[in-house]
């Protein structure tokens, strides 16, 4: 009841800035706070107002809004789990076969991976700094730098 004589004063508030806006010449504005004053009275006239006042003094209500949380928790964390394994049962299953075949590249990989005794020896530091200087000169000197 109470609920209902608020939205019906907020409703004739709004009503009354309306036509206040009006007088000043906003009709625009003027019509879009009518309608936002009307609204509430709308709400009231079709139950939401008396439903929402009976949800929020109705303690299975409240109990519905904890299930529903405590499940929104429980999804939440199992797909944080899931992510941080790294990935959807699927992909683990094929990552888990590809692993059983000789040869074969991690799904995830961009290359091979190469064994410690496969690796071709490396020159020093030195040597590919030199090497990647070379390259800048040649192309420096080939546009007449």
């Amino acid at each position: 009841m109470i609920a209902e004589t608020v939205c019906s004063a907020v409703s004739a508030a709004g009503l009354g800035i309306a036509i206040v806006t009006a007088y000043r010449k906003r009709y625009l504005a003027a019509v879009r706070v009518a309608a936002y004053s009307l609204v509430p009275i709308g709400l009231v006239m079709t139950g939401v107002v008396e439903w929402l006042a009976d949800t929020a003094f109705s303690p299975t209500a409240w109990a519905g809004f904890g299930v529903l949380g405590l499940a929104w928790v429980l999804f939440m964390t199992t797909r944080a789990v899931e992510r941080r394994r790294g990935g959807t049962r699927k992909e683990r299953r094929a990552a888990a076969r590809a692993a059983d075949r000789p040869g074969t590249v991690a799904p995830a990989a961009s290359a091979p991976s190469l064994g410690q005794g496969s690796r071709p020896a490396t020159r020093p530091a030195q040597a590919s700094r030199d090497d990647d200087f070379s390259d800048i000169e040649a192309i420096l000197k080939k546009h007449g730098i």
